[in-house]
Order: C-alpha cells, then sequence, then structure tokens
C-alpha cells in the first residue's frame, strides 16, 4: 500500500464517521442543523471539503441519500 493509498483510505473512514455521525439524528434537523453538525465534526477530524462538497453531503443527508464516502475522500476537490 503506498502512501497515498493509506492516505486516501484513512480520509474515507474519517468522513464515514463524519456522516455516519450527522445521519444519525437527521431526521428531525433542519439543512442548517445538518450543515452545522457536519462542519463541526469535519473540523474535529481534521479534514476541509469545498462549498459545494459540504452543501452536496448536506442536501443527501436531509434527504435521506446514502453518501457515497469513498467517491468524497477521494475528490479532493
Amino acid at each position: 500500500m503506498t502512501e497515498q493509498d493509506a492516505t486516501t483510505e484513512a480520509r474515507t473512514e474519517a468522513l464515514r464517521n463524519v456522516v455516519d455521525r450527522v445521519t444519525s439524528w437527521q431526521e428531525s434537523a433542519t439543512d442548517g442543523t445538518i450543515r452545522e453538525e457536519l462542519d463541526a465534526a469535519l473540523a474535529e477530524v481534521g479534514i476541509d471539503l469545498t462549498d459545494a462538497q459540504r452543501e452536496a453531503v448536506t442536501q443527501h443527508i436531509s434527504d435521506g441519500h446514502e453518501v457515497d464516502v469513498a467517491a468524497l475522500a477521494a475528490d479532493r476537490g
């Protein structure tokens, strides 16, 4: 495994944890609350996403759709 593969794998796992955390209580949350929680969780794990990526994740979670975490981790924006 290359260093880049290990970095992508770690990023994927961290993003999966973030998405799982935010998704676990999203049913009654507004988009704004989901976005705030997403931003806080991303800051905690030290991962930056573009505004478009954060908006897409927020919308997927709000709509109850699955987030493709592997694709998100691979896309460095």
